[in-house]
């Protein structure tokens, strides 16, 4: 089947989450994504499955890490060592984009630069993704996803009314920046098929996650004020929380744009009378009045399984959700009749349900083509097909240590 990104060819040196994730929706889209690791530093996502390491290959068998890396190869390479970096940039010469979420300095000091690589290739599609960005004065600063969204200014949005912030509970830092990188590259090639030139794309997770919160920036800027944490609710319409529902935590969210669209919630709930109330007939009035409205709804949602409650509002047009937990979802009948999981085989891992991927395209639409590698897997393909290194070379390679079929495990129990 044809995938929009069928003979793009990218070099993946990402770890943990945003660049894996990232690379991973280029794989699901037809892109040939060759993720490299080095037999001493490989991604630590390998060791963050709770798996006992005497286990065979426990090191391939980590959900987190075949979930982010799923439609790729692997190949083991020490950059770090000089010969490792001579095989790399023989890789980059025949590859259209090659792809890093390090700190800002460590490319720089493996002799990796954008400079250095499009010396080997001047075509080639360079992306960074520091955490900080490569300059300024916290260029060095370690991050990650959950601290991102501190820096970002996201946490301080967050909470309930009066109380303190509250981190999300979820690091948006990491599929944020993710996902940019799929429109970033897709960008840069479409400037490439005209040009006939790369470039370097600098990616900051900092930077890319504030743009989440820009309605917030500007407010600032225009009315220097600072808006509190309100919790589930808006800042002028009403309702617009959540609401508990039957079940043990289970819950409904509803959010009333308009007078019809609460004539409606009214209805649903039996109270058609609420809509003429004069504390809540017009959406001011249901904001001065919001405590109360929302006491009168969750009294309604409370006795009704939030599923029903959903299908009867949604019915009457009022915008409401389900809050879904994890087995909810994956068993969701609106989900299910669409294909949005897929059954997934790994050889070492076992078969599980996973995402399909997201956006739908009528003529080529993307598919998971293969499971995650295991480590090294594919260093045969990758050196003796892609590369045509000689069997002397590529045995000198396993003899120094700079490449392997399986890892160091020493800096990873």
């Amino acid at each position: 089947m044809t995938m929009p990104l069928d003979g793009i060819r990218v070099i993946d040196l990402t770890m943990v989450w945003a660049g894996p994730f990232g690379a991973r929706m280029l794989g699901d889209y037809g892109a040939e994504v060759i993720k490299i690791e080095s037999p001493r530093q490989w991604d630590m996502l390998r060791s963050l499955g709770l798996i006992p390491r005497d286990e065979h290959h426990w090191y391939n068998k980590s959900a987190y890490f075949n979930h982010n890396n799923r439609d790729k190869f692997a190949a083991a390479l020490d950059l770090s060592d000089t010969r490792g970096r001579d095989v790399f940039l023989k890789l980059c010469a025949v590859s259209d984009v090659v792809v890093e979420n390090f700190r800002s300095d460590v490319m720089d000091n493996l002799g990796l630069t954008y400079e250095a690589v499009s010396a080997a290739n001047p075509a080639i599609i360079y992306v960074s993704m520091p955490g900080h960005g490569k300059t300024g004065p916290e260029k060095d600063f370690v991050a990650y996803g959950s601290n991102v969204e501190q820096l970002a200014g996201l946490v301080s949005l967050s909470g309930y009314e009066g109380g303190e912030p509250m981190k999300t509970g979820f690091s948006y830092g990491d599929p944020m920046a993710g996902t940019a990188l799929v429109g970033a590259v897709a960008m840069a090639l479409r400037q490439r098929n005209r040009t006939g030139n790369g470039c370097y794309l600098e990616l900051a997770q900092r930077e890319n996650l504030t743009m989440f919160v820009g309605e917030h920036i500007v407010d600032y800027s225009m009315n220097r004020e600072e808006r509190p944490p309100i919790g589930n609710r808006h800042p002028f319409l009403a309702p617009h929380n959540r609401f508990p529902s039957a079940g043990d935590d289970r819950w409904l969210v509803v959010s009333c744009e308009s007078d019809s669209q609460f004539a409606g919630l009214s209805a649903a709930m039996g109270m058609p009378e609420l809509a003429t109330d004069e504390r809540f007939a017009t959406n001011a009035a249901r904001k001065s009045n919001e405590d109360e409205l929302d006491a009168i709804i969750g009294g309604w949602t409370s006795v009704r399984g939030h599923y029903e409650a959903m299908h009867l509002l949604q019915q009457r047009g009022v915008p409401a959700g389900a809050v879904l937990t994890a087995p909810e979802l994956v068993s969701d009948p609106h989900l299910r009749s669409r294909g949005a999981w897929v059954e997934h085989t790994h050889p070492d891992a076992g078969t599980w349900e996973m995402e399909a991927p997201p956006w739908r395209l009528s003529r080529t639409p993307g598919h998971i083509r293969m499971p995650a590698p295991g480590f090294g897997q594919h260093n045969g393909y990758v050196f003796r097909e892609l590369l045509g290194l000689s069997e002397p070379d590529l045995e000198a390679l396993y003899a120094a240590g700079i490449t392997a079929d399986d890892p160091d495990e020493t800096l990873h129990r």
